[in-house]
């Protein structure tokens, strides 16, 4: 079997997850509104999952709102927090997602003026940019990632929320690629609405959360139903909100062990890369990264060339986000960080998991070392 190091793309579903979900995959199957007995069942396991999943991130339970992933979490929460505001000013992160930035600019439609917030060399926000982008005019939402999922850098987004408050804005944080790694609490980052998904930590795809805090008015972008309080129309897909509920509570509890399972793992990594005089290791002087990753280049490679090469090899990696992949054009992450587009597209992430071993470390760059030598044979 190939060594998997590509958990930021996603992760195996958790064997006691999967136990967790078997009964409401396998038995009666009821709908979560239904007032019958196996619909009030359905329901208690919705709520219970909710008060998981409320755990991991901060909040109330009452303050989750079920998704079908964090790429519709990140919709709801921009869209929903504008609709029916007189248009003023969005600003996101100029390394976020894909699901943040193509859902902010799609606000431009309505009339709303979008901005990306500047980043410097290690991706870190450009704090004396994003004053002056405050202070020119009104902003209604300022949204940011926690962690990025190519680079594995934390923004200081307590910080981010303190300054766009001092304007009035709502602050949202993506959080899918932080969840289960760092600790991840909305209430003390100070933030209005956060993102999250099962399949980064463990849980099934196809289901994800966001958080909106009581003060926070959200408006549906998704209509058909009075579910998740009026905000989310469609019938809750039990099983999966289940399995989030269980990866939740299971990432809480093995928080600790799995981050600093991850950190040696990453350090023995780096430690290999930088003994290369070749290699460039993007964002490897922020303050601060996630335990689980590394993003790299070899010079005078092209990223997906040596993705490919060390998939024939047995190494799963990617070259950034799985959601951008096969487009052929480069990180915008990286090209935000200032490098060139020929750098930008020697990108390969390397992201750990729990089931991840050092001899997994060992094998890879040893297997980077002999297609290098080898010219990619």
């Amino acid at each position: 079997m190939p060594t998997y190091l590509d958990h930021n793309a996603t992760t195996h579903l958790h064997p006691q997850v999967l136990d967790a979900m078997l009964p409401y995959l396998s038995g009666p199957s009821a709908n979560a509104s239904s007032l019958h007995r196996y619909g009030r069942i359905a329901r208690d396991a919705v709520e219970q999952a909710r008060v998981q999943v409320a755990g991991l991130l901060g909040c109330e339970a009452k303050e989750i709102v079920w998704t079908s992933g964090g790429t519709e979490a990140n919709n709801l929460a921009l869209k929903g927090s504008v609709a029916g505001q007189t248009p003023s000013r969005v600003l996101y992160g100029a390394t976020d997602h894909p699901a943040v930035m193509e859902a902010a600019e799609s606000l431009a439609a309505q009339g709303w003026t979008v901005e990306p917030i500047a980043v410097d060399g290690q991706g870190v926000i450009d704090w004396g940019a994003f004053d002056m982008q405050l202070s020119r005019g009104p902003v209604r939402l300022v949204s940011a990632m926690r962690a990025n999922n190519e680079t594995g850098v934390i923004q200081d987004v307590a910080r981010l929320a303190q300054l766009a408050h001092t304007v009035g804005a709502f602050v949202h944080v993506d959080a899918v690629q932080a969840a289960g790694k760092i600790p991840v609490d909305i209430v003390g980052l100070d933030a209005d609405l956060m993102s999250a998904s099962a399949h980064k930590i463990y849980g099934p795809k196809g289901c994800g959360a966001l958080v909106v805090r009581s003060h926070v008015e959200l408006l549906p972008v998704q209509h058909g139903g009075a579910q998740e309080r009026g905000m989310r129309g469609g019938t809750e897909n039990v099983a999966a909100i289940v399995g989030f509920g269980a990866a939740a509570e299971l990432a809480v509890a093995e928080l600790e062990q799995r981050s600093a399972h991850t950190r040696a793992l990453r350090t023995r990594l780096e430690a290999g890369l930088r003994a290369r005089p070749d290699t460039l290791i993007f964002g490897g002087a922020a303050p601060e990264h996630v335990p689980n990753t590394l993003q790299f280049m070899v010079r005078g490679w092209d990223g997906e060339a040596l993705l490919m090469a060390l998939d024939r090899r047995g190494y799963a990696v990617s070259s950034g986000s799985a959601c951008a992949s096969g487009s052929g054009e480069p990180s915008h992450v990286l090209l935000a960080m200032g490098h060139d587009r020929v750098t930008a597209k020697g990108a390969i992430r390397v992201s750990f998991g729990r089931d991840n071993v050092e001899a997994d470390v060992d094998g890879f760059l040893a297997a980077l070392d002999r297609i290098i030598a080898d010219g990619g044979a």
